[in-house]
C-alpha cells in the first residue's frame, strides 16, 4: 500500500511540475550607463540557457566599478561589464573578479589582453579622438590640425573643446594622451598653453557634442571636439535626412588618440558561476561581437566578427594611439586630474 501511495505522490509531483515549470535563473549583469545591446541577441542568450538576464545600469564607468568595490562582500551582480584600461588596475587590486580562461580569447589579439590571470577580458574598443568639422574648416580655408602640438599654434585659438577628465571619460582619455605624448609634469605646459590659446572645457561628452560643437548641432562656435574615431560613423547612420558624406571626421595623427579598451569580469562570490562563464563567451561569441559597433559604437574585439558598411566606410582606428601602462595610470590618475585642475580651470 505505501508503495502504491509513493508512487502516486510522484505522478502528482511530475504532473505539478509539467503545469508549473521552474522560473528561469536570473543572471545579474552590472554595466555603465552607456552599455547597449540589441533586444533580440540578449533574447537569444536568454532562451538558449533559460534564464533571464537583468542589466544594472550604474553609472559611469568609475562609478559603476566603485559600486562593484564597494558591494564585493556582498555583490549585487554575477558579472560586470564596463571597466576600462584607465581604471583597470584598479579593479584588480580590489579583487572583485574570479579568474576564467574562456576559449573565445583565442579569437581575441594577444595586445587586447591585458590581464595575464584573466579576471579582465577584453569585449571592444576604441579610439578616444579629436574630431573636426568638415565644412567649417573648408569654408575658413585653414588646415586642419594633425598632431596635438598644432593645437598650440594661434590659428586655432578658441576653436577646441574638450571635456572635464575629472567628469569625463574621454576626457580623461584626452589627458593621458597629452600625458603619454609630454610626459610628467610636461604634459602641464602643454595644458597651460591650451589655455592661453582658447580651450574651452566642458563637463561632459553630450554637452561639448551636441552644444559646443559646429559639426553636429550647427550651432556651436567650435569646430574641433573631443570624441571617437567611430562618431563619422555614428553622424552618417543617425542623419535624417540621410546623408551621403560623413560631415566629420577624426583626427588620427601618431599619439593624438587614445585606445581604450573595455573589460568584462565575473564577480567574485556569485552563486551563478556556470552561468556567468556562459555569458562572457556570449559577450566574446560572434552574435554579441557584430551586434557592438552599431549599439555602443565601439569595435569588436573577435577576430571573426564582421564590422557593419557604415563602420567600414566611415570609421577608422588610429594607427599610432597613445598608451600608458594601466599600473601607471592606477598609481597616478587622481594626482594628474588634480594638477589638471589647478592649471586649466583656476
Amino acid at each position: 500500500m505505501r508503495r502504491f501511495l509513493l508512487i502516486a505522490l510522484l505522478l502528482i509531483a511530475s504532473l505539478l511540475s509539467a503545469c508549473f515549470p521552474k522560473s528561469p535563473v536570473t543572471l545579474t549583469v552590472m554595466t555603465h550607463d552607456s552599455f547597449a545591446v540589441s533586444a533580440d541577441v540578449a533574447a537569444a542568450f536568454e532562451q538558449a540557457n533559460n534564464i533571464k538576464v537583468v542589466f544594472l545600469k550604474s553609472g559611469d564607468a568609475g562609478a559603476a566599478l566603485n559600486k562593484a568595490i564597494l558591494t564585493k562582500d556582498a555583490p549585487i551582480a554575477d558579472v560586470f561589464y564596463g571597466v576600462d584600461n584607465t581604471f583597470l588596475s584598479r579593479a584588480l587590486d580590489a579583487g572583485i573578479f574570479e579568474p576564467y580562461d574562456s576559449p573565445l580569447l583565442a579569437n581575441v589579439p594577444a595586445g587586447f589582453q591585458l590581464d595575464t590571470q584573466r579576471r579582465a577580458l577584453p569585449v571592444d574598443y576604441g579610439d578616444v579622438c579629436l574630431n573636426y568639422d568638415k565644412a567649417w574648416f573648408a569654408a575658413h580655408v585653414l588646415p586642419v590640425p594633425a598632431v596635438l602640438e598644432d593645437l598650440r599654434k594661434p590659428e586655432y585659438n578658441g576653436l577646441l573643446v574638450v571635456e572635464n577628465p575629472a567628469t569625463s571619460s574621454p576626457g580623461l582619455a584626452f589627458l593621458l594622451a597629452t600625458i603619454a605624448k609630454y610626459g610628467d609634469p610636461g604634459y602641464l605646459d602643454y595644458w597651460t598653453s591650451l589655455r592661453n590659446n582658447g580651450l574651452v572645457v566642458v563637463d561632459d561628452w553630450n554637452m561639448a557634442y551636441y552644444t559646443n560643437f559646429s559639426g553636429s548641432s550647427g550651432h556651436g562656435s567650435q569646430p574641433l571636439v573631443l570624441s571617437y574615431d567611430s562618431s563619422p560613423a555614428a553622424e552618417v547612420f543617425y542623419a535624417d535626412p540621410p546623408v551621403d558624406t560623413a560631415p566629420t571626421a577624426a583626427i588620427l595623427g601618431s599619439g593624438t588618440c587614445f585606445r581604450q579598451i573595455e573589460f568584462v569580469g565575473i564577480l567574485k562570490g556569485t552563486p551563478n558561476r556556470a552561468l556567468a562563464e556562459k555569458f562572457v563567451d556570449f559577450m566574446l561569441g560572434v552574435q554579441f561581437q557584430q551586434d557592438i559597433p552599431l549599439q555602443m559604437f565601439m569595435y569588436p574585439v573577435n577576430l571573426e566578427a564582421q564590422l557593419p558598411p557604415v563602420f567600414v566606410q566611415w570609421a577608422q582606428v588610429a594607427d599610432q594611439p597613445a598608451a600608458l601602462d594601466p599600473a601607471t595610470i592606477s598609481a597616478n590618475r587622481d594626482r594628474w586630474i588634480a594638477d589638471w585642475t589647478e592649471t586649466v580651470l583656476r
